[in-house]
């Protein structure tokens, strides 16, 4: 732990080196408080991972993938009110269950208190059975209950089992929910991470659950629409600016040496860039030995989006959960241009997408494809104009069992230097959520060094007295 120094000093400028949410988050609250902030990104877009690639073939601007918050992630809703993009996201309070047999069945909540609020939604669930529904419950009920660091560092897979969880209910409940919400298999995740996102968005609060689905795509929302608001704040957004790397000076400043051989020299630092990347940003500074050494003991998972362009609607509904298949989601991203015609978008996310690895593009395509068929009629009688697969290998951070004691503090060895990051000690996973709780919080330890006041942040969404008398919910932070 860094001895936090005051330094109230005129020099309050601050260097963020990454463009993501983290990045962002930082960037908003620092300048909020008045520090003059530059913001570098590497790429020529703004949003990291919740970015957009321009097709080839058609010269189209596409999503790499679907990116989806949830109503328990209050801090993304803050940013994006502050940034005033709040309006640019769909609040979701329906989806839609595919049966591995074709049923579709909505799913949406009771007008009762959390946690009672879902029960009938997974009691309308065809595809388990009724004794099944009952070990769910009793499951839920155990997890729920039991202290988030009892659960720490226990292999989810094997706590299932322990609590009579079938094959059935594994595959088609389980890992329905935390294969989308964690992108990590079922045999690769810790419990604690699993308590989390049912809890905060399942059982805690009646609208924790409820989808936000950005309306328009990232490249508008976050290299347009973002990047107007960053500019209109008087935050300094360079983009084509690649850092090589961090050096102390004499002064106890931060050099920040571009890959153009410019140098930048700043107060205060945010490095919010994968974990991944750390080493080649902060490999030189003696004091960053161990948090070197954490970082390698990071994994991270792929997940997969296949586009698909037809020349029709093959499906009215607005999006789809399937189960028993290779296609995790489906997105109806409506009516696009396509080389000066019109077709109809949909985007299937596949998470955890290891087990596509040594698969080709097309392999896939036709994969995925036929289970469009199988589940929606029109297919068959549409055309596939085109069709494109886009893989993001590092995607998310794996939360593998024990992960926690890897996940450094924003905070570094050095006090004019701050890390962030949905990798580093957030309480939360790999979400958008995760990254600007970093990002929030690296930007409070600059404040209060520079003894500057430090704004009140939305918290959890608060347990409704009824889940805390039925699940005797413990009292306990993101952090717990």
């Amino acid at each position: 732990m860094v001895e936090e120094k005051q330094d109230n000093s005129s020099d309050q400028t601050v260097a963020i080196v990454g463009g993501g949410l983290a990045g962002i988050a930082a960037a908003v609250l620092c300048r909020q408080a008045g520090c003059p902030v530059t913001l570098l990104e590497s790429r020529q877009r703004l949003g990291g991972r919740a970015t957009s690639y321009v097709d080839a073939q058609t010269g189209e601007t596409i999503d790499n993938c679907q990116h989806v918050s949830m109503g328990c992630c209050t801090q993304l809703r803050h940013l994006c009110e502050s940034l005033g993009i709040r309006d640019a996201f769909e609040t979701v309070d329906k989806l839609y269950f595919v049966a591995p047999d074709g049923r579709i069945t909505p799913f949406s909540a009771l007008p009762l208190p959390a946690p009672l609020h879902l029960s009938g939604a997974f009691a309308r669930l065809p595809y388990i059975t009724w004794n099944e529904k009952r070990h769910f419950a009793s499951a839920v009920k155990q997890m729920a209950r039991t202290e988030r660091k009892s659960l720490r560092g226990v292999n989810l897979l094997t706590w299932l089992k322990e609590h009579h969880q079938t094959e059935n209910l594994i595959h088609n409940v389980w890992e329905v929910v935390l294969i989308s919400a964690l992108s990590e298999s079922i045999d690769r995740i810790d419990a604690a991470y699993a308590q989390k996102v049912f809890t905060d968005g399942f059982l805690a609060h009646r609208d924790g659950w409820k989808v936000e689905i950005p309306t328009i795509d990232l490249d508008e929302l976050y290299s347009e629409r973002t990047l107007h608001a960053l500019e209109e704040m008087a935050i300094q957004v360079r983009l084509n600016a690649a850092v090589e790397h961090l050096q102390q000076t004499s002064g106890h400043k931060i050099e920040l040496r571009l890959r153009d051989g410019e140098a930048i020299t700043a107060s205060n630092v945010v490095c919010a860039v994968p974990h991944h990347r750390i080493p080649r940003l902060v490999g030189q500074l003696p004091e960053f030995q161990g948090l070197l050494q954490q970082v390698q003991q990071i994994e991270s998972a792929p997940i997969t989006s296949v586009h698909f362009w037809f020349d029709r609607p093959i499906m009215d509904l607005p999006h789809a959960v399937l189960i028993g298949r290779l296609g995790h989601w489906v997105f109806n991203r409506g009516e696009r241009s396509l080389n000066g015609q019109t077709a109809c978008l949909y985007q299937v996310v596949m998470s955890a997408s290891r087990n596509l690895e040594g698969q080709g593009s097309e392999s896939v395509i036709a994969q995925v494809a036929n289970e469009l068929r199988q589940i929606w009629p029109a297919t068959k009688s549409a055309t596939l104009v085109h069709s494109r697969m886009v893989t993001e290998r590092r995607a998310v951070f794996s939360a593998t069992p024990g992960i926690d004691q890897w996940r450094p503090p924003q905070q570094t060895a050095i006090p004019s230097l701050q890390i962030a990051g949905d990798w580093t000690q957030t309480g939360w996973p790999a979400t958008m959520e995760g990254a600007v709780r970093s990002g929030y919080l690296a930007a409070m330890n600059i404040l209060r060094r520079h003894n500057l006041p430090v704004p009140d942040l939305p918290g959890e969404l608060p347990v409704s007295r009824s889940a805390r008398w039925l699940l005797r919910i413990p009292k306990q932070g993101s952090g717990s």
